[in-house]
């Protein structure tokens, strides 16, 4: 877009937001009809030249915070209360939870890993702007090609890093390859090798938590697992997955001919990462998180009420036995 109709775009909206004018007065400022300065204030928020954040009461549950930070061994957690929430509404609020806690641990020179997904999806649309020197987004999975592009790791790397102010790296590769040869052979290209350098760099993950379930299993979803596959998951002990490497409730490693066909950063690699934070929520995320957490991919958890309520549940009625 020129700068000219950017800033003629920014001109319309700041006396639209800021100035609190009518678009029939804007009209008459300008020059322009009242349903043409209508479509150039439509235009301006789908170009991101305005930005509209609603600022949520995020209640939060903090007996439920302290029982699973001292149950699993996390740094800090965060439970959303959820009271009547939809499950897109507290996947909203969870997201402007998230972006609290990842906007704590920012700094100049930091480098940030991410995965994908909605929940990280609605992280990063709540971060906000700032400028950081030396900030790098590196994104350390595969790309899935979602036909929603807005929750992909590529999007989402590289949106991170103009609302920070950084720069970014993203993985020039699907997530699932046909076999461990091609996955071995892709991963030693020199232009893969440059990101997968930056893996050993990263200070922080952000990351959502996958689960197996049918019904809300993003890879399913997204077209890039069938039922099939997905079920010979659930037949080997995985109960999710995190950055897609799948999981069994205790933590343990799920190796199957398709786990070892995903491409993006290893378990070791992923546990060493200093920050390592999860945002997941919803009943069908409550076993993956406590797996998660289990096998050290995530020291940080934001979720809501729902999915820690039946967290503790289910280690209760571990111990139980």
């Amino acid at each position: 877009m020129e700068t000219q109709r950017i800033e003629l775009l920014a001109r319309i909206a700041e006396m639209y937001y800021e100035q609190n004018l009518t678009q029939s007065q804007i009209a008459q400022k300008v020059g322009y009809s009242r349903s043409m300065i209508s479509r150039m204030i439509s235009e301006a928020r789908e170009n991101n030249i305005v930005e509209i954040r609603i600022h949520y009461p995020l209640q939060r549950v903090r007996e439920l915070e302290t029982y699973l930070q001292d149950t699993l061994c996390l740094k800090e957690v965060r439970v959303l209360q959820r009271g009547a929430l939809t499950h897109t509404e507290m996947l909203r609020r969870l997201g402007a939870m998230a972006a609290l806690m990842l906007e704590e641990h920012l700094h100049e020179h930091i480098t940030i890993g991410t995965s994908w997904g909605t929940a990280l999806f609605e992280t990063v649309n709540a971060v906000r702007t700032q400028s950081l020197e030396g900030l790098r987004v590196v994104q350390m999975i595969g790309s899935l090609g979602t036909p929603n592009p807005d929750i992909d790791g590529p999007e989402l790397a590289r949106r991170l890093a103009r609302l920070l102010g950084g720069q970014y790296a993203t993985m020039p590769l699907p997530l699932i390859v046909d076999s461990e040869t091609t996955r071995t052979a892709l991963l030693n290209a020199p232009h893969v090798q440059r990101v997968i350098h930056h893996f050993a760099q990263i200070d922080l993950a952000l990351v959502g938590v996958g689960t197996v379930d049918f019904e809300y299993a993003s890879l399913l979803r997204a077209g890039y697992l069938d039922y099939r596959q997905l079920e010979s998951l659930r037949e080997a002990g995985a109960v999710g997955d995190v950055c897609a490497i799948h999981i069994d409730i205790q933590g343990n490693l799920i190796d199957t001919p398709l786990t070892r066909c995903i491409v993006g950063v290893d378990a070791n690699t992923l546990r060493g990462i200093p920050v390592r934070i999860g945002v997941a929520g919803g009943q069908s995320k409550a076993l993956p998180i406590l797996a998660a957490s289990r096998a050290g991919f995530i020291n940080h958890l934001v979720t809501d009420e729902i999915a820690a309520l039946r967290i503790q549940k289910y280690i209760e009625g571990e111990k139980a036995k």
